[in-house]
């Protein structure tokens, strides 16, 4: 394969430049002004080529949950969306990736489903820290890009556990050289709020007064406590609340934010109802803009979708307390990022590239091979076109969730090509191109 007269956007730049890129066995060969062969021929011209977009925070609840997601039906979302690579977070899956044979269990049910290249993290909950907590995550540290842990959780089967035993699984991570991830909020101020909203109403706003911004920040606060050493080692998932970067800022604890944090405030959810319904809730309107600054100066790393998908019926139960709380957000990040970061000037093109691909490469130990248009990594390119536009319609996503709070949004921009190790996944025009089972597993260096 070659990509003929793309403007490319290499690792570091703040400029495109129009060069071609030469694709051998997967791997990039070559990238220079023009490259001449009898090779698959990509005319990119007009279009920007970046790096692989990664993902990586998604539920693709496969096995166990098939009617929120599967494995095929989320990689081809991603695939659509402009990314290349997810990882899949252990918890929303029967079983839970908690334990080796849990993980050997939930790769044979998969491997054969994905169509771009996907890792996985490992879990520890309520249930499974235990004597044998050392023994299961170091069986696991080979297979999974990190660890996952909660302070709260709704799920019966992934219970959260306390900041002690959250140190206790960071020290043992990082003696593995694994990340360890964290849903950071904080459980007695959620208890004790939901109870007393709960009796006030069902409607989006009690839903957020319940897990405001004091929730996130408590949570913070409590980490950087119990945690006095391998600090760098912990990763804070979905910040919704912008004093919580403040709060970690020097201490070696890493954060990553989401799309709809970015997009939307506490007066959208009262609005759009539980089409916007996540955990955290999004919160006051200031928080978007102290986001976007935070993401622009480097002290949030990365954006990620937690793509959570759900059926209609089970997003319009009738009240806010008992609606799904996740939104699909692989079809949408690129869009939205592409269109309302970059072309707006809120980021650089290198800061782009490092939010969307590299840090992600960089942080899950998959830089080797992916993250960055390099010779000898792998040949994973999302290319845009910056002239044409996209509108966010969910009954086309090809994830099974198809509410989201983005419809009927316009973007510009349009993916015109998803390519994972020199095979076109999707095109505009085509749709999916790839077959169930080209996506590799993904492993750490």
């Amino acid at each position: 394969m070659i990509i003929k007269n793309g403007l490319v956007a290499l690792s570091g730049a703040d400029n495109f430049e129009k060069l071609d890129i030469e694709v051998k066995n997967g791997k990039i060969t070559k990238i220079a002004k023009e490259i001449c062969g009898d090779e698959e021929i990509i005319h990119a011209y007009g279009c920007y080529v970046f790096p692989g977009a990664i993902d990586p925070h998604v539920h693709f609840n496969d096995p166990g949950f098939p009617h929120h997601e599967t494995f095929y039906s989320g990689t081809c979302a991603a695939a659509a969306g402009g990314i290349t690579t997810i990882i899949d977070m252990p918890c929303t899956s029967i079983p839970a990736v908690t334990n080796l044979n849990n993980f050997k269990t939930k790769l044979n049910s998969i491997k054969d489903s994905a169509v771009v290249d996907y890792g996985f993290y490992g879990g520890v909950s309520g249930q499974t820290f235990s004597a044998s907590i050392q023994k299961d995550m170091k069986e696991l540290a080979e297979f999974v890009l990190g660890f996952k842990v909660y302070t709260i959780s709704g799920m019966k089967s992934f219970k959260c556990l306390d900041y002690t035993q959250i140190a206790e699984v960071l020290n043992i991570a990082a003696q593995l050289q694994r990340p360890a991830l964290v849903h950071s909020e904080d459980e007695d101020v959620i208890t004790k709020l939901t109870l007393e909203n709960m009796k006030k109403g069902s409607t989006p706003i009690y839903f957020y007064n319940s897990r405001p911004e004091s929730a996130e920040t408590e949570s913070a606060m409590k980490l950087k406590e119990a945690i006095k050493i391998n600090s760098d080692c912990l990763h804070i998932v979905h910040v919704g609340t912008a004093s919580v970067v403040d709060i970690i800022s020097g201490t070696g604890i890493s954060c990553e934010t989401a799309p709809h944090y970015l997009a939307f405030d506490v007066n959208d959810f009262v609005e759009i109802g539980s089409a916007l319904k996540i955990s955290p809730p999004v919160k006051q309107p200031q928080n978007k803009d102290k986001l976007w600054d935070h993401l622009r100066n480097g002290k949030i790393s990365l954006v990620a979708t937690d793509h959570a998908p759900a059926t209609l019926p089970e997003k319009n139960t009738g009240s806010i307390w008992t609606d799904y709380s996740g939104i699909p957000g692989c079809e949408t990040m690129i869009p939205y990022v592409f269109s309302e970061g970059f072309l707006k000037k809120r980021i650089s093109l290198s800061r782009y590239l490092q939010i969307t691909s590299e840090n992600a490469a960089e942080r899950y130990g998959i830089f080797d091979k992916k993250g960055s248009i390099e010779v000898g990594k792998d040949a994973d390119f999302t290319i845009i076109n910056p002239n044409e536009e996209t509108k966010i319609i969910g009954e086309k996503f090809y994830s099974k969730g198809k509410v989201t709070p983005f419809e009927n949004m316009l973007f510009t921009g349009k993916i015109k090509n998803t390519i994972v190790r020199g095979k076109a996944v999707y095109t505009s025009l085509k749709g999916i191109a790839a077959s169930a089972g080209y996506g590799n597993l993904i492993k750490a260096k």
